[in-house]
């Protein structure tokens, strides 16, 4: 399975569609797949890029 997260950079804002409760995270690290993300509402989280597919969050 290929990393459907290998574009996200430090300091880019998504959201998790299995985890809304979550709210916006920032980018923190992107490493061989694994992403460091800082939500919101859960904190520090460490997903694996191959199993998560995040969504960017735009700026308006």
């Amino acid at each position: 399975m290929s990393d459907l997260n290998a574009f996200l950079e430090p300091g880019m804002l998504v959201k998790n569609p299995s985890a809304p409760d979550w709210g916006v995270g920032q980018v923190q690290s992107n490493i061989d797949g694994k992403l460091t993300v800082n939500f919101r509402e859960e904190g520090k989280v460490v997903l694996d890029g191959a199993r998560v597919s995040l969504e960017i969050v735009h700026s308006q």
